[in-house]
C-alpha cells in the first residue's frame, strides 16, 4: 500500500505521498531546471548529487548509476571480480544482491546469518573459509571445495537499515585476500562502530566499494529508479564511471564494453533534495522503532522484536518482528486495513532461479527458520503514535485470542 491514508481509514505500510507533499515546490523546481536546461542526463545535479552523497558516506568518491543492481554489479567488476569466480554472500536477502553476482559472470555461494540482526555471521564465515574452501597448491588461490573455482569477494547485505558486524569480516577478508564489496542498498547513513579504528563508521565507507539503491521505497528514495557506488579507491570510481555510460571516458571512445546504467538528471535532482532532510528522516524512524520497542514490551516471549547491538546505529529502513504465527498475526492485521510486507519469504538458496547451486531445505537453517517467521511493520519517518498504537492494539488482541485457543483454560489476557 503506497497511498497515504488517516488512522480512521487504516495503517499503509510505506507512505511515499508525505515526503513529497512536504517537498513539493523544491522537487518541482528541479523538474523546471531539466526543462530549461535540457539537461536529462548526467551534467550538474549528477554531480551535485554525487558530490553530496560522497560526503554524506564519507568517502571521496560516488558514482550514481540507474538502480542498486547495476551499482552492485558494476562495484564487483571495477573492484576485479571476474567470470568464473565465487563471491560469498547470505541467501536472507532480495534476489538483486545474487543477480548482480551472476550477471558479472561470477557464481554466489551462501554464509547463514545472525538470528538476531538477520546479517552475514561471521562465525559462520570463517568456518566456509576454513572448511569449505581449499588452496590449490600451484597458484596459491584459495578455491571452493564446492565448485573448485576461486573465492574472490565477500558481499556482506546491510540488511533493514543494520550494519552487519564489519570488523571480523575485514579481517577475515584480510586474511584470506578476498575483497569485500557492501550491499548497502537498504542502509542510508547507518553507522557501525569500528573497535579496530575506535571510531563510527558510515555504510558504504568500509568495503573496497559499496552499493546503494535509490528505488522510491528506500530510506533515500527517487521518484523512480537510480542508485550509487561509492569508493575510497579512485580507480573504481573511474572504472564505474566507464561501465555506467558504455565503457567510453571520452564520448565514442570506449575503453571497453560497458551498459547504459547511468542515473537520470531529473532523479539525482531530486534525490539532493530529499538528501538534506534525510538525517532527519532517519532519526524520526528511530523515534518510530523507539515507540515500537516500548510499545511491545509486554509481548515479550510471544514477539521478537528488533536487535540493535551496542556497535550499530539502524537507521531502521524497516521495522522487522518474529512470531511464529506470521501468516495468521499478518491475516489479522489486514482485516484490521494495517498494511505489512515480509522481506523474504523464501530464502535465495531455495529459490528456483538458484535451485542449480544444488542448495537443499536445510542448508541455511538460520535463515530459514527466519524467512518463517518474520513480518515487517509500517514504518516511516511519518508514522504517527497513535497509528502506532493501533498497530500494538492489535497485535496485543492477536496474541490474546491465540494465546486463549492454544490454552483454552487460561483466562489470563495480554493487555493491549
Amino acid at each position: 500500500m503506497l497511498s497515504k491514508m488517516s488512522p480512521l481509514d487504516g495503517i499503509p505500510f510505506l507512505d511515499l505521498i508525505a515526503p513529497h507533499v512536504e517537498l513539493e515546490e523544491d522537487m518541482v523546481a528541479v523538474v523546471r531546471q531539466a526543462l530549461r536546461t535540457a539537461g536529462f542526463i548526467g551534467g550538474p545535479m549528477v554531480e551535485d548529487l554525487e558530490r553530496e552523497f560522497a560526503k554524506f558516506c564519507e568517502v571521496p568518491y560516488c558514482v550514481g548509476v540507474s538502480s542498486g543492481t547495476d551499482a552492485l554489479r558494476f562495484a564487483l567488476m571495477a573492484a576485479g571480480v571476474n567470470p568464473g569466480d565465487t563471491v560469498v554472500t547470505v541467501p536472507n536477502t532480495f534476489i538483486a544482491t545474487t543477480e548482480a553476482i551472476s550477471q558479472v559472470g561470477a557464481r554466489p555461494e551462501f554464509v547463514d546469518i545472525v538470528p538476531r540482526t538477520y546479517n552475514l555471521d561471521p562465525a559462520k564465515l570463517r568456518e566456509y573459509l576454513e572448511t569449505g574452501c581449499e588452496r590449490e597448491q600451484r597458484t596459491g588461490k584459495l578455491l571452493s571445495r564446492r565448485t573448485h573455482t576461486p573465492v574472490t569477494a565477500i558481499v556482506p547485505v546491510h540488511l533493514y537499515g543494520q550494519m552487519a558486524e564489519m570488523d571480523p569480516i575485514l579481517e577475515l577478508a584480510q586474511d584470506y585476500g578476498l575483497m569485500v564489496v557492501e550491499d548497502a542498498c537498504q542502509a542510508h547513513g547507518a553507522e557501525y562502530f569500528s573497535t579496530r579504528e575506535n571510531r563510527w563508521r558510515k555504510a558504504g565507507s568500509l568495503g573496497r566499494a559499496a552499493a546503494f539503491s535509490f528505488y522510491p521505497g528506500k530510506n533515500l528514495g527517487a521518484c523512480g529508479e537510480g542508485g550509487a557506488v561509492t569508493t575510497h579507491d579512485e580507480g573504481i570510481a573511474r572504472q564505474v564511471r566507464k561501465l555506467r555510460d558504455h565503457g567510453q571516458a571520452q564520448k565514442y571512445y570506449h575503453d571497453t564494453e560497458g551498459y547504459n546504467g547511468r542515473l537520470d538528471a531529473i532523479q539525482a535532482g531530486m534525490l539532493t533534495v530529499k538528501l538534506r532532510r534525510l538525517s532527519a528522516w532517519n532519526a524520526q524512524r528511530r523515534e518510530v522503532a523507539a515507540r515500537y520497542n516500548e510499545g511491545f514490551q509486554s509481548l515479550h516471549g510471544v514477539l521478537t522484536i528488533p536487535y540493535e547491538p551496542s556497535w550499530a546505529k539502524s537507521i531502521y529502513h524497516l521495522y522487522v518482528i518474529r512470531v511464529q504465527d506470521r501468516n495468521e498475526l499478518r491475516d489479522h492485521l489486514s482485516h484490521a486495513h494495517i498494511g505489512t510486507g515480509i522481506h523474504y519469504p523464501i530464502p535465495l538458496h531455495l529459490q528456483k532461479a538458484y535451485a542449480a547451486l544444488g542448495y537443499t531445505e536445510g542448508s541455511f537453517p538460520v535463515s530459514e527458520k527466519a524467512a518463517s517467521e518474520i513480518l515487517s511493520l509500517p514504518m516511516y519517518p511519518q508514522l504517527g503514535s497513535e497509528a502506532q498504537r493501533q498497530v500494538r492494539a492489535q497485535i496485543g488482541e492477536f496474541v490474546e485470542v491465540t494465546t486463549v485457543r492454544a490454552a483454552p483454560w487460561r483466562s489470563t489476557a495480554v493487555g493491549a
